[in-house]
């Protein structure tokens, strides 16, 4: 039975001349199920299929990591760190932990240390958005910066020396094993769900720690080995792709920066080495293509996605879809594609990706103020 604010509201959509139906208009019904919390809704992204940008003959889907609670595929490995931390005893109850990132990792993990109740110190580069600071520091985190001629080199060096000075809790994003364990226990999985009695010819990433490479293909290479698994890193800063082998020290973290890396726009892609967790990738020969991409590139398409789709992801997502729509561009009628979407938009409102986004009204839009009399700004 109708209650009588619905009613009324049935009556009014009526007279606009929209007919409302009860039986076929959008509804949901819950989860079923209540969250313990916050960190309980980690995972579980969907893949979203692309209707207006793919080739009519294709199905090409992205997986979209903004669906995690803080907005990104780095929301599953900072969970990992610190609970594998804990099981091990790794870990202190009450501990600061330190780590470097360019933004989505300490993002992540603030958000872990304020459900838990651990200190957090970041260290990042001053090159990376202003936004990524704040969000971090919104979530109860220190952000001690960088200078940006040192590269993601300098910043994992800072945040090992804080580390050792204060006997605080190194996560070790790049060379913890806890990083592709929770793409393989999670992300494969979820993957190998949604595509269940499906095709899946192509999956499509990048790459900033390796860890969604390597977890996800441990396990598309035992279940789907026809899947072809594609990696992508930006064109002038193919570390990859030039075939030099990372310097290391004993524990497999870099010793020192990768000859082969240039300053690029795709901010959380390709730092200035090699981490671990991609070495084995490399070493197992965990994708079939190496395909690398402008940032130019990738901003285009992280725009056209946001247009056209709806889709609100950044330029690393932006870059993992332009190499989605190359494959797409030459692959054989009814294959199906996966591509990584590892964040949301919102992490780049100062930088390149929204040059030319006016804040004031265009020209554009003041004439459309000026067709009708009403409600005008002032004149400036």
């Amino acid at each position: 039975m109708c209650g009588t604010a619905e009613l009324a509201l049935r009556a009014a959509v009526s007279q606009m001349g929209v007919a409302v139906s009860s039986d076929t208009s959008r509804s949901t019904e819950g989860l079923g199920r209540r969250f313990e919390s916050v960190l309980d809704t980690i995972g579980n992204t969907p893949s979203i299929r692309i209707n207006n940008l793919a080739p009519p003959y294709v199905q090409l889907y992205v997986k979209a990591e903004f669906f995690n609670p803080i907005g990104s595929v780095k929301d599953r490995l900072a969970v990992s760190i610190i609970e594998e931390a804990e099981r091990s005893g790794a870990l202190r109850p009450g501990q600061t932990i330190v780590e470097a990132t360019s933004g989505n990792t300490g993002i992540g993990l603030a958000m872990v240390c304020a459900a838990k109740g651990y200190p957090l110190v970041v260290t990042m580069a001053d090159s990376f958005s202003i936004e990524r600071r704040k969000l971090m520091r919104f979530l109860g985190a220190r952000v001690v910066l960088t200078p940006r001629a040192e590269k993601a080199f300098g910043m994992y060096r800072k945040a090992v020396e804080l580390a050792e000075k204060h006997g605080w809790f190194l996560a070790h994003q790049f060379e913890s094993e806890a990083n592709a364990l929770i793409h393989e226990n999670t992300t494969a999985r979820e993957i190998l769900a949604d595509f269940e009695g499906a095709r899946l010819d192509y999956f499509v990433t990048g790459y900033g720690t390796g860890g969604t490479l390597s977890g996800v293909a441990r396990v598309l290479r035992r279940t789907r080995p026809q899947t072809k698994i594609v990696l992508s890193e930006p064109a002038n800063a193919q570390l990859v792709g030039s075939g030099q082998a990372q310097q290391r020290a004993a524990d497999g973290s870099p010793a020192t920066g990768h000859p082969a890396f240039e300053p690029h726009p795709i901010q959380g892609w390709t730092p200035d080495f090699i981490p671990l967790v991609l070495q084995e990738a490399i070493d197992q020969h965990y994708f079939d293509e190496l395909i690398p991409v402008s940032g130019a590139a990738g901003i285009d398409w992280s725009r056209q996605l946001a247009q056209r789709e709806g889709i609100f992801t950044g330029v690393s997502g932006g870059a993992t879809f332009a190499i989605a729509m190359q494959l797409a561009e030459r692959a054989e009628p009814g294959a199906t594609i996966l591509c990584m979407l590892p964040d949301t938009g919102e992490r780049y409102l100062s930088s390149p990706l929204f040059e030319g986004i006016e804040e004031t009204m265009t020209e554009e839009e003041l004439a459309l103020s000026r067709s009708t009399p009403g409600f005008q700004m002032p004149a400036t």
